[in-house]
């Protein structure tokens, strides 16, 4: 039985090597029911979170993260926001109907993956990479040959079939001063793995299974969980850059204001006597 909502990171005793192992359920859960997304999208975005679960373990930094896809086909954005704890959400904007057999490329067509780091002190960063056709674990691979110079292979699953949705993936990453060889070895290792073992075994039995004959050290475990940023005291603050006579006049025409939280699926509903109270004393709103 898994242990969901975790990374694992490991490595090799004998090569210059670094993994890490993560499985998702209750966050992949929630970003999902934020929205009504068809069965591609939920696909694209299980694998994006898993991919930004990993990428935020892999790059070292404090601060905050967002891996974005975006481009000219039917779905013209999906995202996903973190931070260096894990915590993480996101969300996708499409157009039209989709078939379940849809492929990246049909989803986002031509389009690029933007990875842009925030870190708590320093300069923000952004890296982008062109979005390949045939996946997105391709892409990011293409991602770390060209910013970090590592050899780098991504392998991801979502599993919308069992009683609830389920993501989950590795990354294998060849670190300085390794060899060819050692990476290839344990590539070759990695590629056996199936997506029924990695979304439902252990961990521990997943690198068991992988990894038998090698001396892996893992390390404990980090929790993954979905967070939203989300708060009433935040539309307070969008209804005054807005400002009072605009907001009077939505609410006069629709009755109340209504604001939806596109990440989480929460509304936040705003009636006279709150745009009194908001207006009347906006320096007390932080």
């Amino acid at each position: 039985m898994t242990h969901t909502d975790q990374l694992h990171r490991y490595l090799f005793d004998n090569y210059q090597v670094r993994g890490e192992l993560v499985q998702l359920a209750d966050s992949y859960q929630q970003i999902l029911s934020a929205q009504d997304y068809p069965q591609p999208i939920k696909r694209l975005l299980g694998e994006l979170l898993t991919a930004t679960s990993l990428l935020t373990a892999t790059i070292k930094f404090e601060g905050h993260i967002t891996v974005q896809l975006q481009g000219d086909g039917p779905v013209s954005l999906a995202v996903i926001n973190g931070d260096n704890h894990q915590q993480l959400r996101g969300v996708a904007r499409w157009e039209g109907e989709l078939p379940d057999s849809a492929s990246l490329g049909d989803l986002v067509g031509t389009g690029y993956i933007a990875i842009t780091i925030t870190p708590n002190e320093g300069e923000r960063y952004q890296g982008i990479v062109e979005l390949s056709e045939n996946s997105l674990s391709e892409s990011l691979e293409s991602y770390f040959a060209q910013s970090e110079q590592l050899k780098t292979r991504i392998w991801l699953f979502t599993d919308l079939e069992g009683t609830a949705p389920r993501c989950a993936g590795l990354l294998l990453q060849a670190l300085p001063g390794g060899e060819a060889e050692d990476y290839s070895h344990l590539e070759a290792l990695t590629h056996t793995i199936k997506a029924e073992e990695l979304l439902n075994l252990d961990a521990h039995e997943v690198l068991y299974r992988l990894y038998n004959q090698e001396a892996v050290r893992v390390f404990d475990p980090q929790p993954v969980s979905f967070q939203c940023t989300c708060s009433r005291e935040k539309c307070e603050q969008a209804l005054l850059q807005v400002g009072e006579q605009e907001a009077q006049e939505v609410l006069k025409e629709q009755g109340e204001i209504v604001m939806n939280c596109d990440y989480c699926g929460n509304n936040y509903r705003f009636n006279e006597t709150d745009l009194q109270t908001i207006f009347s004393s906006p320096d007390t709103l932080h």
